[in-house]
């Protein structure tokens, strides 16, 4: 996989009402620095990694470019405006992208744990297959149930947790997001857009660091795991 022929699109639209602070979700810092240049700096250090689509708030958009020089981000060549979904957005950062680009690694900003060795085995697995996403086995008993009542106990054997990177053939990531909006699919991730045209997603482990920053337990936990790492 050539390194020009990849693109990241990391999607840090993201307000962050539950975390209750004052700046939006990506800009809340984490070890003297804004959550998401730990993110960027992944992506950074990811050598199949040719450039980043950065994606956010409108209101963030001269607040990212002032962070992206702050810190010393290279690889960074657009920053878009985040729409009104997460799919939109994913949308304006498939159509930012530079026209020699083949392989699409899409990424949560507001998972600052992710290491630049899985993005790597992503990209990798995505070559092969076309479509691959990091996932982690889910630990606890998952029941199914409907208005208070147990419906059924799911086989945790057969059930992961999906994160991100995820990787896809910019080809295939563009139809299906076209098909999404016309009304064939509506989805929380991108790989279920994939998987909605019938196309296969092969799962890479991931990593139970790798967490998305949603609460402010989640804030807590990043804190001691990058204070735990250096």
């Amino acid at each position: 996989m050539k390194k020009k022929d990849v693109v990241a699109i990391v999607v840090a639209g993201g307000v962050g009402r539950r975390l209750r602070l004052k700046v939006h979700k990506p800009f809340v810092r984490l070890r003297g620095k804004p959550m998401l240049a730990w993110t960027l700096e992944a992506f950074e250090k990811a050598r199949s990694v040719g450039g980043i689509v950065l994606v956010v708030h409108p209101n963030d958009i001269e607040m990212a470019r002032r962070m992206i020089r702050s810190v010393g981000c290279r690889k960074v060549l657009r920053v878009v405006r985040g729409g009104s979904s997460r799919m939109a957005s994913v949308s304006r950062g498939l159509k930012a992208l530079p026209p020699d680009v083949k392989w699409v690694a899409v990424h949560d900003g507001a998972r600052p744990l992710v290491r630049p060795e899985l993005i790597e085995a992503t990209l990798k697995a995505a070559r092969r297959a076309k479509a691959a996403i990091a996932a982690v086995p889910v630990v606890p008993t998952v029941k199914q149930a409907r208005g208070g009542w147990v419906e059924k106990t799911l086989d945790r054997k057969r059930l992961w947790a999906v994160q991100t990177p995820q990787v896809f053939e910019r080809k295939l990531l563009e139809r299906a997001h076209a098909k999404a909006r016309n009304g064939a699919a509506a989805a929380t991730d991108d790989a279920a857009l994939v998987e909605a045209m019938g196309r296969r997603v092969r799962i890479v482990p991931g990593d139970h660091r790798n967490l998305k920053v949603t609460t402010p337990e989640d804030l807590v936990m990043a804190q001691a795991l990058l204070t735990k790492r250096f």
